[in-house]
C-alpha cells in the first residue's frame, strides 16, 4: 500500500508531464488532506476552511514550476499551507483588532496627550530668547522643513547668513538648556 507522499508525488509528477486526470486526482486527494490539517489548527474558524483550502491549492498550482521531484512532496506542500495559514491569521488579526470593542469608553477622556503641545510651547519660550535673526532661521529651517534658500528669502538674510544663524543660535540654546538643566 502507498503511503501518502509516494501516492501524492507520482499523482503530481505525473501530472507536471502532462496527465490531466492525474493532476485532477492529485489536486482531489490534496484537497482531502488540506481539509483534515486545516480543521485541526483552525477548529474555531470551520467557515474559513473551504476557503483556506482553495486559497493553498491555487498557490500550489501556481508554484508547481518550484517544485524539485528529488525533494519530498508533502515538505513542499506544508510550506506552502503553513504559510498561507499564518497569512490567514495576519488579516484576521487585523480584521477583528479593528472590531474590538472599546471596555471603557470614558477611559478615552480620562488623560490628553499634551506632550506635543508642551514640547512647541517649550521650544518657543526658548526661540524667544535669541536674536530675531537666529530665531527665524531654526524656525524656518529646523521646524517648518524650509531649505535655507527659502528661508534667506524670507528673511532677506543670505544663504550664509542663515546657516551661521542657525549654528550660532543652536548652540545658544545648548547652552542655556544645561543651564537650566
Amino acid at each position: 500500500m502507498y503511503s501518502a507522499e509516494s501516492r501524492l508525488k507520482a499523482l503530481f509528477v505525473s501530472g507536471l508531464e502532462g496527465n490531466a486526470p492525474d493532476y485532477r486526482s492529485f489536486l482531489a486527494e490534496l484537497t482531502r488532506h488540506l481539509r483534515g490539517y486545516l480543521r485541526k489548527r483552525i477548529p474555531q474558524f470551520h467557515d474559513d476552511v473551504e476557503d483556506l483550502v482553495q486559497e493553498i491549492l491555487l498557490a500550489v498550482h501556481n508554484a508547481r514550476h518550484t517544485f524539485r521531484p528529488d525533494e519530498p512532496l508533502t515538505a513542499w506542500v506544508h510550506a506552502i499551507a503553513r504559510y498561507k495559514l499564518m497569512d490567514f491569521f495576519r488579516t484576521r488579526t487585523r480584521r477583528e483588532w479593528l472590531h474590538d470593542p472599546l471596555d471603557d469608553e470614558d477611559a478615552i477622556f480620562a488623560e490628553a496627550d499634551d506632550e506635543r503641545a508642551d514640547a512647541r510651547r517649550d521650544i518657543g519660550k526658548l526661540l524667544d530668547h535669541l536674536p530675531d535673526k537666529q530665531r527665524l532661521s531654526i524656525l524656518h529651517v529646523k521646524l517648518e522643513g524650509l531649505s535655507v534658500a527659502e528661508a534667506a528669502r524670507l528673511t532677506g538674510l543670505t544663504e550664509s547668513a542663515v546657516k551661521v544663524s542657525i549654528h550660532r543660535g543652536l548652540k545658544a540654546l545648548a547652552v542655556r538648556v544645561r543651564g537650566v538643566a
